[in-house]
């Protein structure tokens, strides 16, 4: 018989956000790069973006590792969120 433990919720709560808080900083500084590096238009449908719809544009990583970052930006691509999702 196995035995069952309450769950720390708060200790677990603490993990995400430092999870999400990591993920967002590495995601802004590799954002950035691209922006300065590519057009702003999708890579899949062509539609151009600026101003304040510039947010609705991703960066892709075209092997899925997003730990994978080069300073010359092979692994990415710029996909509005549409694209993106599918």
């Amino acid at each position: 018989m196995t035995k069952h433990t309450t769950p720390d919720h708060a200790r677990l709560d603490r993990v995400v956000a430092e999870a999400r808080k990591q993920r967002e900083l590495r995601e802004a500084g590799y954002r950035e790069r691209a922006l300065k590096l590519f057009p702003w238009i999708c890579g899949r449908c062509g539609r151009e973006f600026s101003g304040a719809r510039l947010r609705e544009l991703t960066v892709h990583h075209k092997d899925h590792n997003h730990d994978n970052n080069p300073p010359d930006g092979s692994n990415w691509e710029l996909l509005c969120l549409y694209c993106h999702d599918n």
